[in-house]
């Protein structure tokens, strides 16, 4: 087992209340180009999953546990990086908890792998955990919309890792006009021959770049944007069999099938408030 950076090892036995199986989570979810903010309150374990962002979990008190992998021992944070790709479970008590996801290949993607890591979950300074946690639940309940609520989190994101979500300049300027092709055209079908024709590249050759420079396939990264786009549908007050035809995944099997891979738990347990404020329930 890789032993996560910066992780406390757990008291034998484990705090009172991690061994919850059940999740039962809610809050509000806040998407932009290239990240997004989960806040709300947590409880339960998730499965396993993986995700094509980084992610980062900061709480206003207590800790939130990681592991990665199944015979190894959980792993109690302050707060966490996740990098992205890296396969692991979640586990907390019920407690508030934000979330933010960060797109590797984005310019605070690039700047939290140098500054965590690409191999480990890591543990954030206590300090820059707590400030953004306050900074995030003191903007929800004052203004809860999503334009505040996103630039709040930018905010704290920039704190982090001194840099927008906006796509890194070290990324093959081909490339980058493919990534724009894929978000503007997400709701459409979309064929790696066609992504290939944007970036001005044979399809061979789009796809060894592709791998290169975001750590996963093309298949693997449209599902990573689809998943988000019917996120946000069912946000915006979709059924879950609306927000999967609009995201362009075959059915609702197909959309709970990839929920679940890459967030550990099914969507049914995404629950959307009644209050408005383009934001979801996790």
């Amino acid at each position: 087992m890789t032993k996560p950076r910066g992780g406390k090892a757990p008291e034998a036995g484990g705090p009172a209340g991690w061994m919850s199986r059940t999740n039962a989570s809610t809050g509000r979810i806040y998407f932009w180009p290239g990240g997004s903010l989960w806040i709300g309150r947590g409880q339960g374990r998730t499965e396993w999953h993986v995700h094509h962002a980084h992610q980062i979990v900061v709480v206003p008190t207590g800790q939130v546990r990681f592991r990665t992998d199944a015979s190894g021992a959980w792993q109690a944070f302050d707060a966490a990086f996740v990098p992205s790709h890296r396969p692991h479970q979640f586990d907390t008590v019920a407690q508030p908890m934000a979330h933010l996801f960060v797109e590797p290949e984005s310019r605070a993607g690039r700047a939290l792998t140098e500054r965590f890591g690409a191999d480990a979950v890591a543990a954030l300074p206590v300090a820059d955990g707590r400030a953004a946690a306050h900074s995030l639940f003191e903007a929800l309940a004052a203004t809860p919309q999503r334009e505040t609520m996103t630039e709040v989190a930018a905010q704290v994101l920039a704190r982090l890792s001194g840099a927008t979500t906006e796509v890194d300049r070290s990324i093959d300027t081909r490339l980058a006009r493919a990534l724009v092709y894929i978000r503007t055209h997400i709701r459409e079908p979309i064929t790696l021959d066609a992504a290939a024709d944007a970036a001005t590249l044979s399809a061979s050759r789009f796809r060894h770049l592709f791998a290169l420079q975001t750590g996963c396939s093309f298949r693997a990264y449209v599902l990573w944007q689809r998943i988000n786009v019917a996120i946000e549908s069912a946000a915006a007050g979709a059924t879950w069999t609306q927000a999967a035809h609009e995201a362009g995944f075959a059915d609702s099997a197909h959309l709970a099938r990839t929920h679940k891979r890459m967030f550990g738990i099914e969507p049914t347990a995404v629950r959307v408030p009644s209050a408005a404020g383009n934001g979801v329930g996790t």
